[in-house]
């Protein structure tokens, strides 16, 4: 049965693949929806990104709405270091002439999961969770119609890629991420400690290559560009691919392995602002409220993502 998902997403390389394995599944995925917020880049530049990919992907009819263009109480903060002044450097890509659609991400948030069955809608996001969690402060009746939240954001046995303690989505907005994490909504959560184990190889890199098609050579300029700053940051063999796992979750859930444990978010100290302190062990008596993921078959992870695209 086909599940139907709203992708929340600040692209980004990793996002505009994320976006495409999703758009090349559509007999697993539905997408209702794509949703864009500010992050890696600001907004107006994640909402022309995310139309780029509907486009390279010639699925057009997915609409594309705009959401928050700053986190609900922080300034924002930005990534071009990572990935380039566009957010998608690294690939040739044409302006897209396919128009935002009308409204604002989070009032269409609300709408389509008040429109829908209720537990038959899954949110995925992919960036920092503006828009999710004010949808939820807005409209809480919206919680106990969501199916499941399936994010990438955190870490714990890893550390920060930002700060020292906190992963890049949740410390762009840790006020919304304690949002969502309080919601009461299922969550299942792809933080840097599984994200970190999807590396992109050469191997991997040259795979996409030699689809040779507009999505593979696309994938391949965007990979090749956005690994560079992880491999000399952190000494890795390659860029970890961290969003595409939130899909690849959907789509084969047996790739990954994780436990049930309890996620609270961090929104008083500057020194650990944005930690998401997993309770692993159970240390606590705070209710178990988010899967944290923490392994993934990365061989069968990347078999999956040339298989899809290879399909558009």
């Amino acid at each position: 049965m086909t599940r139907k998902i709203i992708i929340d997403t600040d692209p980004g390389q990793d996002d505009a693949v994320a976006l495409l394995l999703a758009l090349a599944s559509p007999g697993e995925l539905h997408v209702l929806a794509i949703t864009t917020v500010a992050g890696n880049v600001p907004v107006p530049l994640t909402t022309v990104n995310a139309l780029k990919m509907v486009e390279l992907a010639r699925r057009t009819e997915v609409p594309v709405y705009a959401g928050c263009d700053r986190p609900m109480v922080r300034p924002l903060i930005t990534a071009e270091y990572v990935h380039g002044r566009t957010g998608l450097d690294g690939a040739d890509l044409p302006e897209p002439v396919t128009a935002p659609g009308t409204g604002h991400a989070v009032d269409r948030i609300i709408d389509l999961v008040m429109e829908h069955e209720p537990g038959s809608i899954t949110i995925c996001p992919l960036g920092p969770l503006t828009n999710v969690g004010t949808a939820i402060t807005r409209a809480p009746e919206i919680v106990s119609r969501i199916r499941e939240i399936v994010l990438m954001g955190g870490g714990f046995f890893e550390g920060g890629n930002t700060t020292a303690a906190a992963e890049f989505n949740i410390f762009v907005d840790p006020h919304a991420a304690d949002v969502v994490f309080r919601s009461g909504v299922p969550i299942t959560v792809m933080p840097l400690d599984v994200t970190h184990r999807a590396l992109i190889l050469p191997r991997h890199l040259k795979r996409f290559a030699a689809m040779g098609t507009p999505v593979g050579g696309a994938v391949h300029g965007l990979l090749a560009f956005y690994e560079r700053y992880d491999v000399e940051k952190y000494g890795l063999e390659g860029g970890p691919l961290h969003d595409p796992c939130v899909i690849a979750y959907l789509l084969h859930p047996e790739l990954f392995t994780g436990k049930l444990v309890n996620v609270t978010v961090e929104t008083g100290s500057e020194l650990t602002m944005g930690m998401t302190v997993a309770d692993w062990w159970g240390m606590s008596s705070r209710p178990r409220n988010a899967r944290w993921i923490r392994g993934v078959d990365a061989d069968g992870f990347f078999d999956l993502l040339v298989d899809r695209l290879s399909r558009l």
